[in-house]
């Protein structure tokens, strides 16, 4: 099976800053796309940013310039750093990856984390 483990998130005041982390574990042969997703209460979940194997990323228009989408490939690690957070990005935080087992190569698929509260105080 695979894990990931979501971790960093908390309480923080507007303007301040958090760093998410997502550590994936398991029967990992390999790890295609990354990604954040957030999903605020009484709306749809959200795409926050993605990163590709190759390092490739993309974010969503309300967090470009503020926040920062990076992995440790080494690691099978995520990371989110967070800057000028406002209170709109509070929400869960759900990290994504693409993931190839050993036991299904050459398919890859979707895990999930368990999500990570972010709350942002105005």
């Amino acid at each position: 099976q695979v894990q990931l483990v979501e971790s960093g998130g908390g309480l923080v005041q507007a303007g301040g800053s958090l760093r998410l982390s997502c550590a994936a574990s398991g029967s990992i042969f390999s790890i295609n796309a990354m990604g954040w997703y957030r999903q605020a209460p009484g709306k749809q979940r959200e795409l926050v940013a993605r990163i590709t194997s190759g390092g490739s990323t993309n974010y969503a228009d309300s967090v470009k310039g503020r926040f920062t989408i990076s992995r440790d490939n080494g690691k099978n690690t995520m990371y989110l750093q967070m800057n000028s957070l406002k209170p709109e990005d509070t929400a869960v935080y759900y990290c994504n990856a693409v993931v190839m087992k050993y036991s299904t190569y050459p398919t890859s698929y979707d895990y999930w984390g368990q999500g990570t509260q972010v709350t942002v105080s105005s």
